[in-house]
């Protein structure tokens, strides 16, 4: 049976030539899995620094081994991640070196390598990883597939294992993708001894990963970027290695009766004797350990009913209390009360986006608008996850109202009201896509809302490059379409935010 198939009947990565996955990693979608708003594009940004590059070594084109030496080489967007002081750092990851690292992983010769070695990591059906990046076959973008990929695979996957097994443990790794030791990935691709001997080796394709993440990262070897489709490939590459030393540790223990079911860095264990389950859990902690990893206590849990564990708390909630017969404000008072209980959740993404359609069929009176307004605007305060689809249905509000001057003057209390908050580039831009086609006078002090209108805001350092060519390839103001940006609707439709074109088999209930 096929090592990358037979999990799942989604195509994946590991499916494509090395030209397919070239074009694949170049996808706009692909570098930036960030929400944004129609109007930043990365295109003509990706295909012009494509073309530059076509053939060339970046290192032609740039000071000798000087990338590393500069800061803010790549790009951060702050993003808030509880409404209070955690925060998530986006990367967008400079362009040149985005680019040079796709052309390098697939050479023909070390994409080869690369598939092989995850034929390794995929060759005990135990253990299964489900997060590999998928590809859209369909009208739906990757991103859809990928969500849709979760719910077959693994929360659908998990109800069906109820029927073998009589226990479920869950855990997860402390901030992935802010821990991954850049050498090991070096190990995964070569494993250790190989890593060790040919640790100068810079043909050898694991180096040259190292390498680059380096360069884009001040020399730093502890974390990836997060933000881009590349490195939810190449942390796979990781925890990919991780499984196949699960596996062995596993048949040296002598334990045979369990399923695991891994995506990303979240792991469901199946089991029948909670001994096993219990020795599962702690050859998984000693080996992400040895790789610099941690699993996080406080999501690690055990339970004896299958089929509710493998069914998110906050999808059973929501699927329980839904009543859309419910007014206006009373609809969205029973959201905002889910959001409380279960911040940040798929289901209140879901819950939000049904009323936003709901909304815009609705005619509302004067009155009732502030009040709605408030509630929103406060579910996207405390819910940083949902800013685009708040942003969606704010947009509608605002429409609404009738006096201009009262429109700009509420436009920007919202403002006022996320300034309180820490680390909020990400909301920033949302609230700019509400407030333009209002004024364009409210200004906010994200970078990116900057670019809208000043196409000379430099987002990458561009200091180490000597090549002019690439310089203006990787000119930060081309990502703004202005004529998008010019034909603006003061409503923002679903096609701007919304994962799936349709509902895919249901999954969010």
């Amino acid at each position: 049976m096929n090592a990358f198939t037979h999990a799942s009947s989604k195509k994946t990565v590991l499916n494509l030539s090395p030209d397919e996955a070239l074009k694949f990693f170049l996808k706009p979608e692909s570098y930036c899995n960030l929400d944004l708003p129609p109007y930043l594009m990365f295109d003509s940004l990706l295909s012009d620094t494509a073309s530059v590059l076509d053939g060339k070594k970046l290192s032609s084109m740039v000071q000798k081994n000087k990338v590393r030496d500069y800061d803010d080489v790549n790009y951060t967007i702050l993003h808030n991640k509880d409404g209070r002081y955690a925060w998530r750092p986006f990367q967008l990851i400079h362009p040149a070196l985005y680019v040079a690292l796709v052309h390098e992983i697939t050479d023909e010769d070390r994409w080869r390598s690369i598939r092989e070695r995850f034929e390794i990591f995929a060759s005990d059906d135990k253990i299964r990883c489900l997060s590999l990046p998928v590809i859209s076959e369909s009208k739906q973008k990757d991103r859809a597939e990928q969500v849709s990929h979760w719910w077959q695979q693994v929360e659908q996957r998990a109800i069906e294992l109820s029927l073998e097994y009589d226990y479920v443990l869950e855990t997860d790794i402390t901030d992935c993708y802010g821990a991954i030791y850049t050498h090991s990935i070096v190990w995964a691709l070569h494993t250790k001894a190989v890593a060790k001997t040919e640790r100068k080796n810079g043909s050898l394709i694991g180096n040259v990963i190292d390498a680059h993440i380096q360069d884009m990262r001040h020399g730093q070897t502890n974390g990836i970027p997060q933000g881009s489709v590349l490195m939810d490939f190449i942390a796979e590459m990781v925890l990919g290695f991780s499984d196949s030393e699960l596996s062995e540790r596993l048949k040296q223990e002598g334990i045979s009766d369990f399923q695991i079911l891994r995506y990303r860095d979240d792991y469901r264990v199946f089991v029948n004797n909670p001994q096993d389950g219990d020795a599962i859990i702690k050859a998984i902690s000693e080996i992400t350990t040895d790789l610099d990893l941690k699993l996080n206590p406080s999501k690690t849990r055990a339970s004896a009913d299958v089929v509710r564990a493998s069914i998110k708390t906050d999808k059973l909630s929501w699927m329980s209390r839904k009543q859309g017969n419910k007014d206006l404000q009373k609809h969205l008072i029973l959201i905002h009360d889910h959001a409380s209980n279960f911040p940040n959740s798929g289901s209140l993404a879901r819950a939000l986006t049904d009323y936003q359609k709901r909304l815009s069929k609705a005619n509302l009176k004067q009155e009732s608008l502030m009040p709605l307004i408030a509630v929103v605007a406060d579910i996207a305060y405390r819910n940083p996850r949902i800013y685009a689809i708040t942003a969606a249905i704010l947009s509608i509000l605002l429409a609404k109202i009738d006096n201009d001057d009262e429109k700009i003057a509420t436009a920007k209390r919202i403002q006022k009201k996320f300034d309180k908050l820490p680390n909020t580039g990400h909301i920033q831009i949302w609230l700019q896509r509400v407030t333009l086609p209002i004024s364009s006078d409210i200004k906010y002090s994200e970078t990116l809302c900057k670019i809208v209108f000043d196409e000379n805001i430099q987002l990458w350092n561009n200091s180490w490059i000597t090549s002019n060519d690439l310089k203006s390839a990787v000119t930060a103001g081309k990502i703004v379409d202005k004529a998008v940006r010019d034909q603006l609707e003061p409503t923002i439709h679903s096609d701007e935010f919304e994962l799936f074109l349709s509902n895919p088999e249901g999954y969010y209930g």
